[in-house]
């Protein structure tokens, strides 16, 4: 996606949620049709990280560029202890805040988007595949038996999220979207990164586009971070949830589904808020110093 020659202006929260997820739904494509006929006004959203996929994509992805030389070890660290110490001193400096959301993805700053998409194929088969979780993908072959599109919605890149759906078969995805100028990536992002508010952006620009009912539709997921996204739906469903959105599944009498054992689930519960609420802000802007650097 080119970049526009008019000066940049800073935008809000709110302004970067829809941008984001305007551009999210304007870049997604269909992975894969169904061979038998569609329910046309319903569809079903699912999140990727721990609701389709054990851990986070971003981490995965990271690490396969990791092992590629994309970046080093001592740039992750630095960056891991620099978003530590900001979430420990509760205090963060406006222009770091900033630096972090603009630089979020720039780590494929100078990369081209097929060499992105070439090495995502790579690193899905030896990171991604084994961690999917098999009652989360039924569950998502349910809905295409049923005559039903299904979207991944995720913070991670669209590339990736668009192998990611290909490959499980499900009709397209929705991710972050990154610029690129004649198909080379800036290392900015379009918006902003595909979370929260922005998700709900995304499926509310898609169901536009698509003419579906959202009263109709399903969202899945696994983080009270997504309350925006399975709230504008008919169908929200908690998957391996984290203790704030099971708690809020069960006051709104929502379907629960866990897919983690009970050691995993427990684990999870402890960690999930402090750790993988972390992990796409610190590995993406962790690695977003490497991309500054070539």
């Amino acid at each position: 996606m080119p970049p526009s020659d008019k000066p940049r202006r800073p935008l809000n929260l709110r302004q970067r949620s829809t941008l984001a997820g305007e551009a999210a739904a304007a870049a997604a494509e269909v992975e894969v049709a169904l061979d038998h006929p569609v329910d046309p006004t319903s569809a079903a959203f699912f999140d990727v990280d721990n609701t389709v996929m054990q851990g986070a994509s971003i981490f995965h992805l990271a690490r396969g560029l990791h092992r590629r030389k994309f970046f080093t070890t001592r740039d992750i660290l630095g960056a891991a202890w620099k978003q530590a110490y900001f979430r420990v001193v509760g205090v963060e400096d406006p222009d770091h805040i900033a630096e972090t959301r603009n630089s979020a993805l720039s780590f494929i700053a100078g990369h081209t988007v097929t060499e992105l998409e070439s090495l995502g194929e790579e690193i899905f088969d030896e990171a991604m595949a084994h961690r999917i979780w098999p009652g989360t993908r039924a569950l998502a072959q349910l809905h295409l038996d049923q005559g039903q599109r299904v979207w991944l919605v995720t913070a991670a890149p669209i590339e990736i999220a668009q192998i990611i759906a290909r490959r499980l078969g499900l009709t397209g995805a929705m991710g972050t979207v990154s610029e690129h100028v004649d198909g080379v990536y800036t290392g900015r992002l379009v918006g902003d990164l595909l979370h929260g508010p922005a998700k709900a952006e995304a499926i509310k620009a898609l169901a536009a586009r698509e003419g579906l009912d959202l009263s109709r539709c399903s969202a899945y997921s696994d983080s009270v971070n997504d309350l925006p996204m399975l709230s504008l739906v008919g169908d929200p469903v908690a998957i391996n949830p984290d203790a704030r959105l099971r708690a809020h599944a069960r006051e709104q009498g929502w379907r629960v589904r866990d897919y983690r054992t009970g050691r995993k689930a427990a684990r999870a519960g402890l960690l999930v808020g402090g750790v993988a609420g972390a992990v796409t802000g610190t590995v993406a802007a962790g690695v977003a110093l490497r991309g500054r650097r070539r």
